[in-house]
This record gives structure tokens, sequence and C-alpha cells, in this order.
């Protein structure tokens, strides 16, 4: 497994299974322990997920030596501030059964964000956590908070995918040495995605599905990712990516794909900041 290093030096699996909208506890305990049997080491879930006791019962059932797994979790909005948030890790740590977390995020740009970064740094001070990051933070929202804190955040995990290149929010990660990561890398399937004529296209050339073309392309850009399937013949599929490699014209044609237009929430939208306020309160 290809792995990237995060600015405090820690290793990271390039690729790794989420389980974004999949509430179900045995469907989730039973996807994670096909994700491990695959051989996927990186799990990302979320306390708003409500599935971090599924993954942890089978991160335990696994078997998998503790060393070898990268887990991730998050903070949700409703519990920022600093107090909240040392409270909300606690529960999340039980849930995982885990004495460290790998990465612990912010999940979004919202409410007491420097509350619960400060609960996050001195976690991370006290070697309870490894990394710290942030999901959905647009480039002003990640620059202030770096630039009034202590601790960089290692990575920011956003909306990614060919039609939503994030070029721009790459160009301020890059110089804060922030590491990308992709969330909804097939768009959830929206227009008719994994039926793409041109990534069809792209995939012939190598035997390869729509999918896996995306994940390669994403890898290939030093994007760490993390595709969601309940499917286990789509979990194993979306692993076996490491054996080819996407020219460069492939890949500037799928660059040509970018539309720069988020195809979910806005989070710049103050009608969405709303909603996610009400969310909160």
């Amino acid at each position: 497994m290809k792995t990237v290093t995060l600015n405090n030096g820690v290793e990271m699996p390039i690729l790794g299974y989420g389980v974004y909208q999949v509430p179900d506890y045995d469907e989730c305990k039973r996807s994670v322990l096909t994700a491990l049997e695959t051989g996927y080491r990186s799990i990302d879930t979320a306390q708003a997920y409500g599935n971090e006791k599924a993954v942890g019962d089978a991160i335990r059932e696994s078997g998998i030596p503790r060393d070898e797994l990268f887990i991730t979790t998050k903070l949700w909005i409703s519990h920022y501030g600093y107090e909240k948030a040392k409270k909300a890790f606690a529960e999340s740590m039980e849930k995982l059964q885990l004495e460290t977390l790998d990465l612990y995020l912010l999940h979004q740009p919202f409410n007491n964000i420097y509350g619960a970064w400060h609960a996050l740094q001195e976690l991370y001070k006290e070697r309870k956590i490894r990394a710290i990051g942030v999901s959905n933070f647009f480039p002003d929202r990640l620059v202030d908070l770096i630039e009034f804190n202590e601790v960089t955040p290692a990575l920011n995990q956003i909306e990614t995918h060919p039609f939503y290149q994030r070029n721009d929010d790459r160009r301020i990660m890059d110089e804060y040495n922030v590491r990308h990561e992709s969330w909804a890398p097939f768009v959830e399937g929206k227009d008719d995605f994994f039926n793409n004529k041109i990534l069809s296209e792209i995939g012939k050339k190598y035997g390869k599905s729509v999918a896996q073309v995306t994940l390669r392309w994403l890898i290939q850009r030093d994007v760490v990712v993390i595709p969601k399937s309940v499917t286990p013949s789509r979990i194993k599929e979306n692993f076996d990516v490491f054996d080819f490699e996407l020219s460069e014209n492939d890949m500037n044609t799928i660059a040509k794909m970018d539309t720069n237009t988020h195809k979910f929430l806005d989070h710049k939208d103050p009608e969405v900041v709303k909603i996610f306020a009400s969310w909160a309160k």
C-alpha cells in the first residue's frame, strides 16, 4: 500500500475505506470486516455517522494488530468548544475501543472552531491523537485557523472528484503543507457517473472500471481517498488500483473535466450555514 507522509511525519495509507451513510450496525461491521480482509488498513468514520461502535467492533474482531491500522474519526459541530470536544473525543474512543487515535478531524468549519481546535491541540500534545486535521474547510477558513493557532492541520478532507478537482484549494494546502483528502470521489453516483463516457474510454485501455480510473487519478495526484461501498465485490474492486498507472495524456484528459463547481452543499452559501447552525443547536 502506498502511503503519504503528513506534516508531522506520521505515515497514512493513501487509500482507505469510508463508512459515510452506513448507519446500520450489522451492515457497517460486516463491510469494515470485508475491507480489512481485502487489505485496507485505513478506516474513516465520524461521530455524525452513528457507526463508530460498529467500526470499533470490526477492528477488534479482525484481530489485525493495532499498529497496522490507521483510524480516523471526526468531531461534529454540536460538540465544538473546548470542554464539549474533550467529552466527545472520550465518547468516540470508547465506541472505537481505542487507546490512541490516528487522525481526528473537525468535521465542518462552523460554530466554536477555535475552542474545539484548542482541545484537539491539547489531545495531540498528550499523544492521545497522532495527527489532527479538518474537513470541508475552504482556503480562507483554513488559513485563518493556521495563522492563529499553534498546530497546523495535517489534512483537509474536502469534496474532490473529476468534476470538482479543487486546484485552487490544493495550492493553498500545498503552501501550508496540509495533505489533501477526497470525499465523494465518485460523486455518490450523480450524473450517471459510473457510466461516464470519458472515464469509461480511459478504463478500457487498462481493463479497469470508472471507479478504478478515478481512484488511480486521485492517487497519482497524491490525494488521499476513502471510497465507500457496502458491496463486497466493489470494496475489493476499489482496492485493486495499484497494478496500473494512468498515462500523462489520460491525466490531462481528466483534468479537462473540471467544472470547479461543487455537486453537494455550498459551504459558503449563507442558507447552507443556517442549516448547519440548526444542526448544531
